[in-house]
């Protein structure tokens, strides 16, 4: 039997695929005509130590021939381990950790526990101020949180409970906030949006009026958690410290799983019977997570993280391309800025060039390279990038 094609077999929720791929190692990916291509999107920041990482595959093949699943109605010691591990790298000696199988459903849970933690102070207490470039995820609930209007229109309506301010407005976020409200969600990098980090008075902003109000602060770290902005968590960069932290895509370097991480009085709004996920916390998936933080903190994949997306940064900036006007982000999650929207054209010659990069914006290019990138790497993804703006410039005609 040969292989179908996409469109004979799968829903048609996301465009035509450019490559299909068989295979990989480390920072790289084969397709199947055998080309080798430079990763430096890791499956949307997921496989945060590359493909085939032999202490991920050890620790999935060792769990699997062990125990596989018991659901949440008992415990294994892969997903306590993992607890651990989660709040001991925020410094949280009362953290608690709830497990998922995403971003969207650690998102729908962090709701929840914020719904729980406002009705328990007040019946109506149960709405919630988030950001205009936001994205939460695409479950109803995490989709009403993201600050994308064009998503939200075929699924409406989606009720009233959120208000969206101007990511770059404390003021707007302030006025927002009121005794209803039970959080606020906040990405520190917006990762959909652009790549793009929120200020740090937007932060302190939302820390304030939170404790002036009684409302939880949640940080989205589904994209910037677990290394990749150079410290366990995103918010470890800022000031800030949230009540709830919402985890997945590098967790597990490509198995699926979600976290929410809560401390203080957030981490007693849930009681037995709050919410559950039959697959949550499944022992294989905890095994892999537990082996990328070992590696991670082995291998001091933090501090590379930071080294190397300096380079990239860069790197970047010196681009000789007319198109290139600048680069923002923090450590190993980057954008690199154009002057007009031909991010779909750069990210196809690049692609062309064996570079695996992606146009999170029309006038964006997001790279996420692997946190155990090399600095020879690094150099190589940039040569290749500087292809595709070369080429691209010759397209569009730029002189």
């Amino acid at each position: 039997m040969s292989t179908p094609t996409p469109d004979q077999v799968l829903l048609p929720t996301y465009g035509a695929p450019a490559r299909t791929f068989v295979s990989g190692h480390g920072s790289w990916l084969t397709d199947d005509a055998g080309r080798d291509h430079l990763d430096f999107l890791c499956g949307l920041a997921v496989t945060s130590l590359g493909h085939a990482h032999p202490a991920i595959t050890e620790a999935i093949t060792a769990q699997a021939s062990t125990l596989s699943h018991t659901s949440n109605l008992f415990a294994t010691t892969p997903a306590l381990e993992l607890a651990a591990k989660l709040r001991d790298a925020a410094g949280w000696a009362d953290g608690r950790a709830f497990f998922c199988n995403s971003g969207a459903e650690a998102n729908e849970a962090a709701i929840k526990l914020a719904r729980r933690h406002g009705k328990h102070r007040d019946p109506g207490k149960v709405n919630v101020v988030a950001l205009t470039g936001s994205f939460h995820g695409r479950l109803l609930g995490a989709l009403k949180l993201t600050g994308n209007p064009a998503k939200h229109e075929p699924f409406e309506p989606l009720g009233s409970w959120v208000t969206h301010v101007p990511h770059d407005d404390p003021d707007a976020l302030a006025a927002a906030v009121d005794d209803r409200t039970c959080a606020v969600w906040v990405e520190v990098v917006q990762g959909e949006g652009g790549v793009r980090p929120l200020d740090a008075a937007m932060l302190e902003r939302a820390r304030e009026v939170c404790d002036a109000h009684d409302a939880l602060l949640v940080v989205d770290e589904v994209q910037t958690g677990i290394g990749r902005l150079g410290e366990w968590y995103g918010w470890q960069t800022t000031s800030v410290v949230p009540d709830v932290i919402c985890l997945a895509k590098g967790l597990a370097n490509g198995l699926p799983i979600g976290a929410i991480l809560a401390h203080g009085v957030a981490a007693k709004a849930f009681q037995p019977g709050d919410h559950a996920s039959t697959f949550g916390g499944n022992p294989v998936a905890c095994a892999a997570a537990n082996a990328v933080m070992d590696v991670i903190d082995r291998e001091d994949l933090l501090a590379n993280t930071r080294a190397m997306g300096e380079r990239l940064a860069d790197g970047m900036i010196a681009l000789d391309s007319p198109h290139v006007v600048g680069q923002r982000g923090r450590g190993l999650l980057r954008a690199l800025l154009l002057d007009a929207p031909v991010s779909a054209t750069v990210t196809g010659h690049a692609l062309e060039q064996l570079l695996v990069v992606n146009n999170v914006a029309s006038d964006a290019v997001r790279l996420a390279p692997p946190l155990n990138v090399t600095p020879d790497e690094i150099d190589e993804g940039l040569r290749r990038l500087g292809l595709a703006l070369s080429a691209a410039t010759h397209e569009n005609g730029t002189s």
